[in-house]
């Protein structure tokens, strides 16, 4: 039990540190910052959002639509938000037409449009069918954003790129969370919430 307890608090102390080390990069927090204004932009603008990932920054996309079509905090209508991630009979279909990593990039030229936000999260920022979600972007004027890890290199050419600074694929997923939440906060506070929280 006590050797239990000890991995448990090393863990919690761990993600606390990759925490503070992403909260001590200024470049880091403008992006973070930057990439929030920019889906408000979006969304007055009459834009949606499209999330993306593998694994289990799938399930981060989907996390993240959720929180922008449901709600955050408060109780409010729904911002357009698409994960590509959920639909089996699109994905297989792609998959075993073109390939898996096409999955993306028909995705976005079917539903995006100029304006619109691409957000990529990926723990290598290597996966190819986010690369290649890049020249579907290019292609329609979709806006590109990229969460990853710190080696990521694939998509730093991505309009907006957030680095987790963690190679531990489970550290970087705990901050792309944080991310996410933060943005989705901004994104909700600032149509729903008043905008006085920015003023300070």
């Amino acid at each position: 039990m006590t050797d239990y307890k000890n991995f448990v608090k090393e863990q919690v102390a761990e993600s606390a540190r990759v925490k503070e080390q992403f909260l001590a990069d200024e470049n880091a927090m403008d992006r973070l910052a930057e990439v929030a204004a920019l889906l408000v932009r979006t969304y007055r603008a009459g834009g949606k959002t499209l999330w993306a990932g593998n694994g289990g920054s799938a399930a981060d996309a989907q996390h993240m639509a959720a929180e922008l079509v449901n709600k955050f905090r408060l109780d409010r209508t729904g911002l357009p938000a698409l994960a590509l991630t959920v639909d089996t009979s699109i994905l297989t279909a792609i998959g075993n037409d073109y390939g898996y990593d096409e999955v993306f990039y028909r995705q976005i030229i079917a539903c995006g449009a100029p304006g619109d936000v691409f957000i990529g999260i990926s723990t290598s920022g290597n996966s190819a069918n986010l690369v290649r979600a890049l020249d579907a972007c290019r292609e329609k004027g979709v806006v590109s954003v990229a969460i990853v890890g710190e080696e990521a290199c694939r998509m730093d050419a991505y309009d907006y790129v957030i680095h987790i600074p963690s190679k531990d694929t489970p550290r970087i997923q705990e901050c792309q969370t944080l991310a996410g939440h933060i943005i989705c906060d901004v994104v909700e506070r600032s149509f729903f919430g008043g905008e006085s929280f920015l003023q300070s």
